[in-house]
């Protein structure tokens, strides 16, 4: 778990490095061309970066795989006489399946919300190195959980 923080902060550094910075006066509109109805000096529609990229639907959907998968992993390993590890999580797994959805929805939810929220304050290469770490994290959760409970 240290070496997956030390390489998360590392990833962050180098994205922060790498990123580039350019002139904000070629993303605004002129305001001799433009009518009083629209509003000058607001970025152009076309200079922003969407967030449901192609990219991102692919993360998103395969990370939803993940966690379901998990939530079933779980819940099998639970009645096999195992427990949950995660303190966290452990108060919603070990009221069934509906608190196991909850508790599921919840992480979801979460990392949902950082890759959102690193796109909206324009960290667009560690949005991405934040959703792949997680989509690895939960990959290895699954895995544990069906090595386990074989």
């Amino acid at each position: 778990m240290r070496s997956l923080l030390i390489v998360f902060l590392l990833s962050l550094g180098l994205a922060a490095r790498d990123q580039k910075f350019t002139s904000n006066t070629s993303n605004f509109t002129s305001t001799s061309t433009s009518n009083s109805n629209s509003n000058s000096g607001s970025p152009s529609k076309a200079a922003t970066n969407p967030f449901w990229t192609i990219g991102t639907r692919v993360d998103t959907s395969i990370l939803a795989g993940l966690v379901a998968a998990d939530a079933i992993t779980t819940q099998r390993g639970l009645s096999q006489g195992y427990r949950e590890a995660n303190p966290l999580m452990r108060p919603f797994v070990t009221r069934g399946p509906a608190g196991q959805a909850a508790g599921s929805a919840i992480g979801f939810g979460s990392a949902m919300g950082v890759a959102y929220l690193l796109h909206h304050t324009h960290h667009y290469k560690a949005e991405h190195i934040a959703m792949r770490l997680m989509i690895a994290g939960e990959g290895a959760f699954v895995a544990n959980n069906v090595l386990v409970t074989r």
